[in-house]
């Protein structure tokens, strides 16, 4: 048996390879295929859809801007200082610089309003610390929130809402 070639032979006995035609052809037509595809997807994205748009979900409403209250002694002092004893009898002393943060205007009024009764209520809680729990990073924060309930608690009972969103230390130093 005898085997077929695929080779082509042109007028002048010369023998051609017809797979370059072939590849050409299958190039150009997997570009405009390609090119369809890429249209068609276009063309159904951008395409608004033909039913009625549905209610969008009511997206949260953008917090109010944050409104910081510094927490002064009743000497306008922007400071509490304190004395704090330690487990070995020693006295320390303890300066916060606090402020409260807010999002709404009535509360940083009310605030500055009842500055006496929120700087007796942080003075009684600085003062009964203890050096040796106010030296880790945990004994900071259980202060923090501490100071914010106190706050919170005034809030409550002068407004009628806590009000108080954090309470900040913009300032600790113990000595």
């Amino acid at each position: 048996m005898a085997e077929e070639t695929t080779e082509a032979v042109d007028e002048e006995g010369v023998t051609k390879k017809p797979g370059k035609l072939k590849l050409i052809l299958i190039i150009v037509a997997g570009v405009i295929l390609a090119a369809l595809i890429g249209g068609g997807a276009t063309m159904f994205l951008m395409s608004g859809s033909d039913t009625e748009p549905v209610a969008e979900e009511a997206k949260p409403a953008k917090p109010a801007q944050a409104i910081y209250t510094k927490i002064r002694t009743l000497e306008g002092s922007p400071y509490f200082t304190v004395v704090v004893p330690s487990a070995d009898g020693r006295t320390h002393y303890m300066q916060l610089y606090v402020e409260a943060k807010s999002r709404d205007d009535e509360v940083a009024t009310a605030l500055t309003k009842h500055m006496p009764k929120i700087v007796s209520v942080l003075n009684q809680l600085f003062s009964q610390q203890s050096f040796d729990k106010l030296r880790t990073p945990e004994g900071k924060v259980m202060l923090q929130q501490a100071a914010l309930a106190g706050i919170q608690g005034v809030m409550q009972e002068k407004i009628g809402k806590p009000g108080v969103e954090k309470i900040l230390f913009t300032g600790f130093i113990m000595q």
